[in-house]
């Protein structure tokens, strides 16, 4: 069971249905999802017929309409700036806005392969072609982002087919893999072992005293830890991950496989 709005709801058999996946449910399970369920389902009236059948109960007057762990007094503030965005019109989408950055990457995807056909690969159109490309597959990635969001369209299922046209056929990622990960994320940002983004490696990503040393604990499965590893571990809480992309990567592979067959002036 989950608290939405001060009411309770049995969702264990629907988190199975659920579009968003289960494990964005599971997160909140016993909990109050009320801020979370109000950013991701912008169409209310759509969810609120499933929700009818869910609902055993509601809260006592003397129960907390929030979590446990976060400070009343944030989460109206945040509640009421939230209302004020959404009266002043800031959420809505501008059409004309993502069309140009839609026609922005296609634009530069295309020149990228045009330069390196027209000119060669030689130094300097491999470089430009390369800009061109990373660009380009940046830009989608964060189109992609806006539409797996919903925040493109009015219609999910609009925000959904384009979303898969950029990520899966321009991109070559699976868009389910992508929103099943982003969405658990957002329900639980910076939240370890509930937000994917931090579900890496121990070695690899820890940041701050509190979860880098929850992080070294579970390394070693709740053992007991002498004091002199934990103190070890503060000192040196900050790990960062190493970001490579793999867009230019790809367009060496491809030109080295394709050097032959490319005719263009040198």
């Amino acid at each position: 069971w989950l608290v939405i709005d001060r009411k309770v709801y049995d969702v264990s058999r629907f988190s199975k249905r659920h579009p968003g996946g289960s494990r964005v449910i599971s997160h909140y399970a016993g909990q109050d999802a009320t801020d979370a369920f109000a950013a991701f389902h912008t169409d209310k009236s759509l969810v609120q017929k499933y929700l009818k059948s869910l609902l055993i109960g509601e809260l006592a007057p003397d129960q907390p309409s929030f979590e446990s762990n976060k400070k009343k007094s944030l989460l109206e503030d945040f509640r009421e700036l939230r209302c004020t965005i959404e009266k002043m019109g800031l959420l809505r989408p501008n059409y004309f806005f993502f069309f140009l950055i839609f026609l922005h990457f296609l634009v530069l995807d295309a020149a990228s392969w045009l330069v390196v056909w027209y000119f060669g690969i030689s130094l300097v159109p491999f470089l430009a072609g390369m800009v061109f490309f990373t660009t380009a597959q940046i830009q989608m990635g964060w189109f992609q982002h806006d539409l797996g969001h919903c925040s493109v369209f009015r219609r999910p299922r609009w925000n959904h087919l384009l979303q898969t046209v950029v990520i899966n056929m321009l991109k070559g990622l699976p868009a389910s893999w992508w929103n099943h990960l982003h969405n658990q994320h957002h329900a639980k940002p910076n939240c370890f072992r509930k937000d994917p983004d931090l579900n890496m490696h121990p070695l690899l990503f820890s940041l701050g005293r509190t979860l880098s040393l929850e992080v070294w604990k579970s390394r070693f499965n709740g053992k007991k830890l002498g004091g002199d590893i934990l103190e070890s571990r503060r000192r040196s809480s900050c790990l960062t991950i190493t970001s490579t992309s793999i867009s230019s990567v790809t367009v060496n592979i491809l030109l080295c496989n394709q050097e032959e067959k490319v005719v263009g002036k040198h």
